[in-house]
């Protein structure tokens, strides 16, 4: 996905990708956002997600690791913080190519549920979005099982997050002292 460059607007590292997207959806953003997850950060991991914004509301979603587009974009950015997230206004014109783009394309409330897990802001931006977008998945539910698949196939992925929380675990244990005998 090839997009033009756009005038950044903020740009920082958040532990939560809530933040930045209810900043956009309350401004009204029309551009995109760049998510680089710790992975990339620290371990020059490849793939950003991008997710592109009409009046806030999102549009469409890249993974540059995968090159997947769509809601199996998003599995593959859904990844434990930190982020640093860029953000990035664009007119709408620039934008209208890539919004074109089927497989591309993810439901207006989507990126606050699946990177978030914020249901209110996904709520909210559902009822930002245009009447003529839909707001959920494919009624086969197609959109929501592909990238649940997804993310389960990505063998990497779920090893990386079992070897955090074990890291995370023992971390714990030694600050509230359970490995001392």
């Amino acid at each position: 996905m090839r997009l033009p460059q756009g005038r950044l607007r903020k740009s920082r590292v958040v532990t939560d990708p809530r933040e930045p997207l209810a900043e956009v959806l309350d401004r009204g953003v029309t551009g995109y956002a760049v998510f680089e997850p710790q992975d990339s950060l620290l371990l020059d991991a490849d793939g950003r997600g991008v997710v592109t914004f009409a009046d806030g509301v999102p549009v469409v979603a890249y993974h540059t690791g995968t090159g997947r587009g769509g809601p199996p974009a998003l599995a593959d950015l859904a990844v434990p913080g930190p982020y640093h997230v860029s953000v990035f206004e664009l007119d709408a014109a620039d934008l209208a190519p890539v919004h074109e783009v089927d497989d591309l394309r993810v439901p207006p409330g989507m990126p606050a549920e699946r990177l978030a897990g914020d249901p209110a802001l996904a709520d909210s931006t559902r009822r930002s979005a245009p009447a003529q977008r839909p707001t959920a998945p494919a009624a086969d539910g197609a959109g929501d099982h592909g990238a649940v698949e997804a993310f389960l196939e990505d063998e990497e992925k779920i090893a990386a997050i079992r070897e955090q929380a074990r890291e995370e675990a023992k971390q714990r244990a030694a600050e509230w002292k359970l490995n001392d005998t």
